[in-house]
């Protein structure tokens, strides 16, 4: 019986050690507590700045276009015939004058020998008209042959003149036609494939087939379409007309190249705009000595003017935006960022280019701009506005 007791005494011991325990520590906590000072304000916030930079410039406009050859001709038989010969391999280059074709000459070979044989029966009658003429001439002085006899003695030798002169035309038709049995290149380029194979009888005249193409390889056009706004701010250089095109500068590259490889210049703007798109055409033509563009391929066009002018540039992670405008932070002098609208155009070789609210050499917010806002004081840190650009070239933009 005195167990039970004894228990109920230790559990009561325990309960009130337990309750002393925790009335310690709540003094404890409340007293530390108490004894905690304010928190300090926070400091200046820590950002990278670095000056507007200012350089030269050419601002290009880009467009997609197409390659075009200079000269194309389509090679169609000039007299009817059998094709005996093909002197090409297909897609090869060709010279101004190589031989393509040759059609079986034996029928104008002999008819060339037939206008030849005209040609002297023809000049054959025409002496002996003028011989008549003579005799006739002496005869009429001696009053021993009528008016009318000399007349025709005249008359015979002016149709002789004439059938020598028809039979003149009928021979160099002859020549002409034989020559047309060799089919050369009129230009220099690459050529197609053979559309009419050996042993084929072809004609002459416009429904006559087409043997094969002839496109030049150097130089090449590109055909592009130019916006109107573009179109007008080229006017204003004095492209308009065509008159001031050659101050255009123009670069292509193909699909899978690096960049603009291919330099070349305007060579006509046309003379009026589709009414349909806004647009109107353009051709540049570029050098292609080593044939790397082929017609028909697309091409990424964009073009300039020269020379280059100065622009004032910043990097792409100092602008913010605030809705519809863009902005960036301009640090001060007692180190305070204040709010600057600015007019952004296109991206050069990384930088952008600032076209209204910034001025050379001011300092701007290029990291931690979104832990600022405007009148803040900051703890700036001196940077380069992107990376490397080299000074002594010009800088190229594409327009956005």
């Amino acid at each position: 019986m005195r167990a039970f007791p004894d228990q109920l005494s230790r559990r009561t011991i325990f309960i009130i050690l337990g309750l002393v325990v925790l009335s310690g520590a709540a003094g404890v906590s409340l007293a530390s507590k108490a004894s905690r000072s304010p928190a300090p304000p926070p400091g200046p916030t820590a950002v990278t700045v670095a000056p507007v930079l200012e350089r030269a410039v050419t601002e290009w406009d880009e467009f997609s276009g197409r390659i075009q050859a200079v000269e194309r001709v389509e090679i169609r038989p000039r007299v009817a015939g059998t094709i005996d010969a093909i002197l090409f391999r297909e897609g090869q280059l060709v010279r101004a004058g190589d031989p393509l074709f040759r059609i079986d000459p034996r029928p104008y070979e002999a008819e060339r020998a037939r206008a030849r044989a005209a040609l002297d029966g023809a000049l054959a009658r025409r002496e002996l008209a003028r011989t008549e003429l003579a005799r006739a001439h002496r005869l009429i002085d001696e009053h021993a042959i009528a008016q009318r006899e000399f007349d025709q003695s005249q008359d015979a030798l002016n149709e002789a003149e004439a059938n020598v002169e028809a039979q003149q035309a009928a021979l160099q038709s002859a020549e002409l036609n034989l020559q047309y049995t060799a089919i050369t290149a009129p230009v220099a380029g690459r050529i197609s494939r053979a559309e009419i194979t050996l042993g084929n009888l072809v004609g002459a005249g416009a429904a006559a087939p087409l043997l094969t193409t002839v496109v030049s390889v150097s130089p090449v056009y590109v055909a592009f379409d130019m916006d109107e706004q573009t179109f007008l701010r080229y006017s204003a250089l004095g492209a308009a007309g065509n008159s001031g095109v050659a101050r255009i500068s123009v670069a292509a590259g193909l699909t899978g190249e690096e960049g603009y490889p291919h330099e070349g210049r305007i060579q006509s703007i046309d003379n009026q705009l589709d009414t349909a798109s806004g647009t109107i055409r353009v051709r540049a033509i570029l050098d292609n000595p080593m044939g790397a563009l082929t017609p028909g391929e697309f091409a990424r066009v964009r073009v300039g003017r020269s020379p280059s002018q100065a622009r004032l540039l910043i990097d792409d992670r100092a602008v913010g935006t605030d809705q519809d405008k863009k902005f960036v932070m301009v640090l001060g002098p007692d180190n305070k960022v204040s709010y600057r609208n600015v007019t952004l155009g296109p991206v050069v070789d990384g930088l952008r280019i600032v076209r209204s609210g910034l001025q050379k050499d001011e300092r701007i917010v290029v990291d931690g701009l979104q832990r600022v806002r405007p009148n803040d004081v900051v703890a700036p840190a001196a940077t380069s506005m992107g990376r490397a650009v080299p000074e002594q070239r010009p800088l190229i933009a594409a327009r956005s």
